[in-house]
C-alpha cells in the first residue's frame, strides 16, 4: 500500500519541530543578546516566508527533493554529501534539544506541584530531563518503525492541542494586559561572553558594534527549523501535490508568526525580569505563572502549557527522525550508504535500520549534553543555517543550469532577453550566507561541534561510497525500490485493503509502458476510487501451482516505476502480483474478485487490438457469469484509446 497524507498532516509534522521552538527560543536568545530578543525573533520568523518559498520551488522540481537532491543536481555529489553532513547535525540536535527541553518543562511542573501536595522533595532538572528525553526518543523510534501514517496522525493531534493552548494563553494574556498594561521589550543589545564567541574582546568592540544587529539575528535563527522535513514529506503528500505543498507552507508561516514570535513578546512583556531568569529554560511556564488570576488557576494554566509543550517538543523528535530517515534514503538510493540500511521491516515496510542509526546518535547526544538546553541551542543553529545556505545556493544555480519551466518560482525575477535573473533567490542566498558566516565566529560551541560532526559524517559518506563504488554507479543509473511481498492464497485477501466506492484495475507489464497507470491516476478521484495496479508473472508448466512467488529484476524495476508515478501524483495505489500461465485470465479473474468497474490495460504489439478485446470479453463471460455487474475494459496506447463495456 502506498499511502499519502494531507497538507494538514504534512504541516503538523513540520510544525512539531518549528513551533516547538517557542518553548525554548525566548530563554536561549535572551541569554545571548539581552531583553531585545523578541524583536529579533520576530524578524527571523518573518524571514520564514521567503525561505518557505525557496523550499516550495525546490520541492516542486523533484518529488524526492530536499537538500541532497537539489545540491547534487546543481553542484555535484561532493557538495551534496557536505550539505547532508551539516543537515544530519541539525536533525540529531533537533531530537536532543526538543526532548531535553520537554524534560525541563516537566521537571519545573513537578517541582512546582510537589509543595502543594505536601511532599518535601524536588527533582534535579537536568538529570530528570536526560532520562525523560531518552524515553521520548525511544517512543517515537517505535512510532517511526510503524510508519509515516501512524506518526503523522500523532503530529496532527499534537498541533490541534497546541492551537487550543495558544488561544487560551493569548486570551488570558490579553486580559492580563488589560488589567496591568504591557512592558514592551527594549531594543538594547547585551551580548554575553558566550554569544560573541571569538569576537569577544576589546580589540573587537568596534566590529561588534557595527555587526551587532546581524549577530543578534544570527542567534535568533534558532527558530527557523523543520523546513527540510517539509521537502522530505513532499513525496508523501496527497494530490494535488503542489497545491497542498503551498497550503502547508501558509499554515506553517501563520503558526511561526502567531506562536513563536508572539509568545516571545508576551514572555518579556509580562514576566518580571527576576522571574524570567528563574524560568530561562521553561519560559512559557513563567508566562503562565505571571498572568492575572488566582494562584490555583495559574497552576492549572502552567500544567496545561507544560503538558502541551511536552507533547509538541516530543513531536519534534518525531519530525527529526522522519526527516533524517528521508535524507539517508536518498543517499542509500544513490549507493552512497550501504544497501543493507534500506532493508525493509518485515511487518511495517519501513527502513528501520536507518531509523535505528539516527536514534542511537540522538540518545548519545542527549547523554553527553547533560540536560543543558543552552548548550544544545547554541550548537543546534549550525546545522539549521548551513543547510539553508546550501539549499538556496543550489536552487539559484539550477535557475541557470536548468532554466526550463517551473511549476512555481520564488518571486522577483528580472527578464534579460532569454535569460532570467533570479533577484529574489539571490537576495535570500546572500542573507543566509551572511548570517551563516557571522555565526561561525560568534557561536564557538556550534562551530567546533558542527564542523567536527559535519566532517565526521562527510568522511563516513566518502568511505561508504568508496566501499560501495560498484553498487553506487548501478544504483544511480538504475534505482530499484526495496519491496516486501505479502503472500495470500487467493485474491480475496486484498479486499480488506479496498474501501472506496469505485475500484479500477490497471494491468501493467512493461516498466517503460505505464500509460494505463498514468491515465488512471490523472482521471480518477482518490477519495472515491481504489486503484489496483496488477501485474501477472507468466510461468509455464505443471509446477505452476507450487511455484514460489518472488520478485525478479524486471518486477522490481516495474514496481519502482509504479511507486515513482504514484508519488508524483500523490495518489494511493494497491500493487498486486500474481503467477499465471494466461495473462488475460489472470486480469479478468482479479477484476471480478476485487469488484472492479473498470479495467485499464496497455496495447501490446504481439496481439492485435481486436483480438485483445475479444479474448477479454470471452474470458469475462466464462468467469463472471450472467449476474456479474457491468465492467468497462479500456485499451490505451500511443494514439489509441478503445473501450468495451460488458
Amino acid at each position: 500500500m502506498l499511502t499519502f497524507i494531507s497538507f494538514w498532516r504534512a504541516a503538523a509534522i513540520v510544525l512539531c519541530d518549528m513551533a516547538s521552538t517557542a518553548w525554548y527560543i525566548g530563554g536561549i536568545v535572551e541569554k545571548a543578546i539581552g531583553p531585545a530578543a523578541p524583536w529579533y525573533i520576530a524578524v527571523v520568523m518573518r524571514f520564514y516566508a521567503p525561505v518557505l518559498g525557496l523550499y516550495v520551488e525546490g520541492s516542486s522540481m523533484f518529488v524526492r527533493g530536499g537538500v541532497y537532491k537539489v545540491v547534487r543536481e546543481s553542484m555535484g555529489g561532493t557538495m551534496a554529501k557536505l550539505s547532508v553532513s551539516a543537515l544530519m547535525f541539525d536533525y540529531v540536535l533537533t531530537g536532543a534539544i526538543s526532548s531535553v527541553s520537554a524534560g525541563q518543562y516537566l521537571a519545573g511542573l513537578v517541582n512546582s506541584a510537589l509543595p502543594h501536595l505536601h511532599i518535601n522533595w524536588q527533582v534535579e532538572p537536568k538529570s530528570f530531563s536526560v532520562l525523560f528525553a531518552l524515553v521520548v526518543v525511544l517512543y517515537f523510534w517505535r512510532q517511526n518503525i510503524r510508519g509515516i501514517e501512524e506518526s503523522s496522525d500523532k503530529a496532527l493531534k499534537i498541533m490541534s492541542l497546541v492551537s487550543v493552548m495558544g488561544v487560551v494563553l493569548f486570551a488570558w494574556s490579553a486580559y492580563t494586559i488589560y488589567l496591568r498594561g504591557f512592558h514592551w521589550p527594549s531594543f538594547e543589545l547585551r551580548f554575553s561572553e558566550e554569544s560573541l564567541g571569538w569576537l569577544h574582546g576589546e580589540s573587537w568592540s568596534g566590529v561588534v558594534g557595527r555587526l551587532g544587529v546581524l549577530i543578534a539575528l544570527g542567534h535568533a535563527f534558532l527558530g527557523m527549523s523543520g523546513l527540510e522535513t517539509l521537502a522530505q514529506v513532499y513525496r508523501e503528500m496527497e494530490a494535488p501535490k503542489l497545491v497542498n505543498l503551498k497550503r502547508a507552507a501558509v499554515v506553517i508561516f501563520v503558526f511561526a508568526i502567531a506562536l513563536t514570535a508572539t509568545m516571545s513578546f508576551l514572555a518579556v512583556g509580562l514576566i518580571p525580569h527576576e522571574l524570567r531568569v528563574q524560568y530561562a529554560d521553561n519560559l512559557l511556564s513563567g508566562l503562565a505563572m505571571s498572568l492575572a488570576g488566582p494562584h490555583w488557576a495559574l497552576l492549572g494554566v502552567q500544567a496545561f502549557v507544560v503538558v502541551v509543550g511536552v507533547l509538541i517538543l516530543s513531536g519534534a523528535v518525531n519530525t527529526s527522525i522522519m526527516g533524517s530517515n528521508g535524507v539517508l534514503n536518498r543517499l542509500a538510493e544513490d549507493g552512497i550508504m550501504p544497501d543493507w540500511l534500506r532493508w525493509l521491516h518485515p511487518r511495517y515496510g519501513t527502513t528501520h535500520r536507518m531509523i535505528n542509526f539516527v536514534v542511537i546518535l540522538q540518545c548519545v547526544t542527549i547523554v553527553l549534553c547533560g540536560g543543558d538546553v543552552y548548550l544544545l541551542g547554541e550548537a543546534y543553529a549550525f546545522g539549521v543555517i548551513w543547510s539553508f545556505v546550501f539549499k538556496s545556493a543550489a536552487v539559484t544555480v539550477l535557475r541557470f543550469k536548468q532554466p526550463g519551466h517551473r511549476e512555481w518560482k520564488v518571486p522577483f525575477n528580472l527578464k534579460l532577453g532569454r535569460r532570467e535573473l533570479p533577484l529574489g533567490l539571490g537576495a535570500i542566498f546572500l542573507c543566509l550566507l551572511t548570517f551563516a558566516l557571522i555565526n561561525l565566529f560568534t557561536k564557538s560551541i556550534a562551530t567546533v561541534a558542527g564542523v567536527a560532526f559535519t566532517a565526521a559524517f562527510f568522511a563516513l559518506f566518502l568511505l561508504s561510497e568508496k566501499l560501495n563504488s560498484r553498487h553506487a554507479k548501478r544504483a544511480h543509473d538504475d534505482h530499484r525500490e526495496k519491496l516486501n511481498l505479502r503472500d495470500a492464497d487467493d485474491l480475496k485477501g486484498v479486499l480488506s485493503e479496498l474501501d472506496k466506492e469505485h475500484r479500477v484495475l490497471v494491468a501493467v507489464r512493461d516498466p517503460n509502458g505505464l500509460v494505463p497507470l498514468q491515465k488512471a491516476l490523472e482521471s480518477h478521484d482518490p477519495d472515491k476510487t481504489d486503484i489496483v495496479v496488477f501485474h501477472t508473472k507468466i510461468l509455464k508448466g505443471l509446477g505452476i501451482a507450487d511455484a514460489e512467488v518472488t520478485l525478479g529484476p524486471d518486477e522490481e524495476l516495474l514496481f519502482t516505476r509504479v511507486i515513482a508515478m504514484a508519488e508524483k501524483h500523490g495518489k494511493t495505489v494497491t500493487p498486486m502480483l500474481v503467477i499465471s500461465n494466461d495473462p488475460f485470465y489472470a486480469i479478468v479473474q482479479a477484476a471480478h474478485t476485487v469488484g472492479a468497474s473498470e479495467v485499464i490495460m496497455g496495447v501490446t504489439q504481439r496481439v492485435n487490438v481486436e483480438v485483445q478485446l475479444e479474448r477479454m470479453a470471452m474470458t469475462w463471460g466464462a468467469l463472471a457469469g450472467a449476474g456479474a455487474k457491468p465492467v468497462k475494459f479500456k485499451l490505451v496506447g500511443p494514439g489509441k484509446d478503445l473501450t468495451m463495456e460488458l
